[in-house]
């Protein structure tokens, strides 16, 4: 189908559709001519970009039909009804129904190019708004799941918006804990495989006799105890998203396979011949570095090149301090969902804590002290703060988390952070110009 738009002209006359294809010509509009509403029906989507016009009276098919078959694809599609002068009462009933407009018989030319000119006009912004919708929609989504104001973390947002659109496959790098399964859960739930399954495979956890029937499936009497066929985790990713966790730990025969799985895109079951169509896009993340292991000699280099088509490197909660008050906060509230708790607001001088403290463990350690802080336990084990630099550099550090928790705390809110802090609204607002805080990074 042309991305242009396109006016769909329905009539079982044909002398009728010759002379509108004419004079839809002559006023540069494309538009294809149908004799019956069955064969229309084909081109009809909620991403058709043009509109419908049809006459009312057709033998295999009448206009009010058509018009329901239509509306029940999209309900904002417009649909222009041709009508003779007998059928006006039905025409306006029809509109009441969804119809857009109609033209009665016989038409002059340019009030027919006039009105699907407007029903062109309305769908172009009926899908541009729509493409709005998705896009704030999926912007929300993503940053409820890749939570952070910090450059790193704008930074990873923005690739993987740019590369969710695309079917590249993605390695995925970062510490134990940072987030790796939920960055490609954000990235599968953004692309058009969203609904499509997300298979995650962690390959240090299948055992060795096993993980390829695990992965590629078997037919019936392929090794013994094989007694019926059985697909495997790749086969019921089809056209869906393979998570492949510590890819690192695959063996070294597994990894030729694996290769020929991403290059071919297809899998063949053990005990048979027949390959099977995966379409499936890979996501691999690693907590080493994989260009070490492929000098090393225990990663394959073809496949590490096959699977680093993109690479995101996930930073570290030390890289990216400044995200912690907001992170725990949230997974705070997620925990009182979770355990139909009550949320306590979290103390200040907790929080200050919480932000100056190491999480060796990343987001995973995080989420583990805010669940205990729900349940009124130990708000995490704690750990030694970062003790670099000079008697100035740390209460310069120590001053800039305090600030940074209570402008979380309060989404921003000025007058009540300087009043909490015990300062004037000026010095507030030069100790915020120190650190390079805004407060619309801290506003819900």
């Amino acid at each position: 189908m042309s991305d242009q738009p396109k006016i769909l002209f329905v009539d079982d006359e044909e002398p009728i559709r010759n002379a509108v294809e004419q004079t839809f010509d002559l006023s540069d509009l494309p538009v294809q001519c149908e004799a019956n509403p069955i064969d229309a029906l084909r081109h009809i989507s909620r991403e058709f970009q043009g509109i419908v016009i049809t006459d009312v009276r057709m033998p295999e098919m009448d206009g009010q039909e058509f018009l329901q078959e239509i509306l029940k694809i999209d309900f904002e599609l417009p649909v222009i009804l041709v009508t003779g002068h007998g059928d006006v009462k039905m025409a306006v009933e029809a509109m009441g129904a969804g119809a857009y407009d109609f033209i009665e018989k016989p038409f002059a030319a340019d009030h027919l190019v006039h009105v699907a000119r407007r029903a062109l006009e309305k769908r172009a912004m009926t899908l541009e708004n729509r493409e709005l919708r998705s896009a704030v929609t999926k912007r929300d989504k993503l940053e409820t799941m890749i939570t952070g104001r910090t450059k790193a973390i704008e930074d990873l947002r923005n690739k993987a918006r740019a590369v969710a659109a695309t079917d590249a496959d993605i390695l995925v790098s970062g510490d134990t804990g940072t987030g790796k399964e939920v960055v490609a859960r954000a990235i599968h739930a953004l692309s058009d495989r969203a609904d499509r399954p997300f298979v995650a495979i962690t390959c240090g956890a299948i055992p060795s006799k096993l993980i390829e029937s695990e992965l590629f499936g078997h037919e019936a009497g392929a090794f013994p105890g094989a007694l019926r066929a059985r697909s495997g985790k790749f086969e019921h990713a089809r056209r869906g998203t393979i998570y492949l966790d510590e890819i690192e730990t695959m063996p070294s025969d597994l990894q030729l396979r694996l290769l020929r799985v991403v290059q071919e895109g297809t899998i063949t079951r053990l005990g048979s011949n027949d390959p099977i169509d995966l379409n499936a896009r890979f996501i691999a993340s690693t907590k080493v570095n994989l260009a070490d292991e492929v000098r090393a000699g225990r990663f394959r280099e073809d496949l590490y090149y096959i699977l680093n088509v993109v690479h995101l490197e996930l930073p570290s909660l030390a890289q990216r301090r400044e995200d912690i008050p907001r992170l725990f906060m949230q997974l705070a509230n997620e925990a009182a969902r979770r355990y139909r708790r009550e949320f306590v607001d979290i103390p200040q001088t907790l929080m200050a804590e919480i932000t100056q403290a190491d999480w060796p463990g990343n987001v995973r350690e995080l989420r583990n002290a805010a669940d205990r802080f729900v349940m009124g336990l130990d708000t995490y084990e704690e750990t030694s703060p970062n003790e670099t630099g000079g008697l100035a550099e740390r209460v310069a550090a120590y001053e800039k988390q305090v600030i940074t928790a209570e402008l979380s705390s309060r989404s921003g809110g000025l007058k009540g952070t300087y009043e909490a802090l015990k300062i004037s609204r000026k010095s507030l607002y030069e100790k915020m110009q120190r650190y390079g805080l805004r407060r619309e990074d801290y506003k819900d």
